[in-house]
């Protein structure tokens, strides 16, 4: 089977499937987060948490607020209701620390059960662990390094060593814990976090390789971080900085005095303020020990960790997630996906000339970026260069980095704002700076080239698998055969030789 007929087969099978539901009952919120079952997406349908903070005070006197416990309850009514609304068959409820630790935590679960309806994993450190690493197998190709999932009440530090579980290990210093122990002092804190850190003896295995950040507080210091240097592309997942930045930068807000003065502070609810310094303490203790390469923050974690087991074995194992996403958004958006299909076929003719040198990560983001390159044709074309853009770059696809957003954002832009740099918004004028002269030009390139087979294809399948590219002796040859003749023009033979002047050829056109 092919892979565009595994896609579709899958896409078949999802617009038949219910979505699927997951309740975290965790030390600082309670969320519901109700996914679409979409090829290569984590898709939410409905996306709510209540700040209840459960861990607050179990530290210190063993037991879940009063309150804390009110609110989650009350929660957990609510959720349950949505559920049953959104048609959600397959419900999975999960308790973390807090719930696990606190001396009341069964009667809580029991309670719970029987507002809620369902059903409530407790689980233990081990299993959260488990959890969080198949969260960011959801999240990453072949994730590779240590990550770490920092709660209200704990951190899990997972070592994932050729996308397998290796090792792991539960360490009581999650934010919420942290405060209720040390009575606020981050002095006090420190201590606690570098005696914790000292138990992991297999943490040296993370020198020289990724750190991948889990956890609302680790996110939220990511979202200062981009506001403070004023980051292009606005999005936690992926987002990649290296451990000597992120030490100073954890350093400078942990120290500070004022942390409502931050850029980007209003991004970060006030009730979960009070544990960033503590957060990034942790974050800072932890790579000082630890000396991994760079840091990358994932919004992928334990509930879609769950969303992985949930899932049918091959939309884990067997498809690209990038790809398989970008299909089905063709499918839901473009004219014709299968023209869309062409157009990887189509450009395959240019890269595959060894000049180019693409590797492999090239490729995918090529095919990627033709299957994405028509999702606008239905915005006004006075502002498609400005809106479709956006789209892409934020989308909830999996299984790419940022300098890999930047590209097919900018591949999109260019495809409808043509590939010259004049008048050039500063949004994707800041883009292209970010990812250097290079990408931009293979985003021109790929641009420039569906752009080119649009003058023939008008967008619809059945033409340009009939009218080859060849690059020859300098050249690069357009061949039409004669029942085609006609589609030939001026505009056309235009944007054929913008093509050829990003290749550094000349442009040659002939009738066969």
């Amino acid at each position: 089977m092919t892979l565009f007929r595994k896609i579709r087969s899958l896409r078949e099978d999802s617009a038949k499937s219910c979505p699927l539901g997951v309740i975290d009952i965790g030390s600082n919120s309670v969320r519901l987060v109700v996914y679409a079952q979409e090829p290569g997406a984590v898709t939410p349908l409905f996306n709510e948490k209540v700040l209840c903070g459960l861990g607050r005070s179990v530290g210190s006197v063993g037991h879940l607020g009063e309150e804390a416990v009110s609110r989650a309850l009350k929660a957990l009514t609510r959720f349950k209701a949505i559920s049953d609304h959104l048609g959600v068959k397959d419900l999975r409820a999960v308790a973390t620390a807090a719930v696990r630790e606190a001396e009341d935590g069964a009667t809580f679960v029991k309670q719970a059960q029987e507002i809620g309806g369902v059903h409530i994993d407790v689980l233990t450190g081990e299993r959260e662990a488990e959890l969080a690493a198949k969260g960011i197998k959801m999240g990453f190709i072949n994730p590779d390094g240590i990550a770490g999932d920092l709660g209200g009440g704990s951190l899990e530090l997972i070592n994932l060593e050729n996308n397998q579980l290796a090792d792991a290990q539960t360490l009581p210093v999650g934010g919420l814990r942290l405060i209720d122990a040390t009575e606020g002092s981050l002095e006090r804190a420190k201590e606690i976090i570098d005696k914790e850190l000292e138990s992991v003896h297999w943490i040296s295995k993370g020198k020289g390789r990724v750190f991948y950040a889990v956890g609302g507080t680790w996110r939220a210091l990511a979202k200062l971080h981009m506001a403070t240097t004023n980051y292009p592309l606005f999005i936690t997942q992926g987002y990649s900085v290296s451990p000597e930045e992120v030490r100073a930068f954890s350093r400078t807000v942990f120290k500070s005095k004022r942390l409502s003065e931050f850029s980007g502070i209003n991004k970060i609810s006030k009730a979960r303020r009070d544990v960033v310094p503590y957060g990034a303490l942790v974050l800072e203790r932890l790579l000082a020990r630890m000396k991994p390469k760079k840091i990358v923050f994932s919004v992928f974690g334990l509930r879609e960790g769950l969303l992985y087991e949930m899932l049918p074995e091959q939309r884990n194992s067997k498809m690209d997630p990038l790809l398989a996403f970008c299909d089905h958004y063709a499918f839901l958006n473009s004219r014709s996906v299968v023209h869309a299909h062409e157009l990887c076929r189509w450009t395959d003719q240019i890269f595959s000339h060894p000049e180019l040198k693409e590797n492999a990560e090239q490729k995918r983001l090529r095919h990627a970026a033709c299957l994405l390159s028509d999702i606008g044709w239905r915005y006004h074309p006075d502002y498609r260069e400005d809106q479709v853009p956006g789209i892409v770059a934020y989308s909830g696809m999996s299984g790419i980095d940022h300098p890999g957003r930047m590209f097919l954002a900018l591949s999109v832009y260019y495809r409808h704002s043509g590939v010259g740099t004049k008048n050039q918004s500063e949004t994707w004028g800041n883009l292209r700076n970010s990812v250097g002269r290079d990408t931009d030009n293979r985003a021109r390139i790929v641009a420039a080239a569906v752009r080119c087979a649009n003058m023939f294809s008008a967008g619809m399948p059945g033409i340009i698998d009939d009218i080859p590219l060849k690059i020859d002796d300098g050249s690069i040859i357009l061949s039409i055969p004669k029942k085609f003749a006609a589609l030939d023009g001026e505009r056309l033979r235009r944007r054929f030789s913008s093509l050829a002047t990003l290749l550094a050829l000349k442009p040659n056109v002939i009738i066969v």
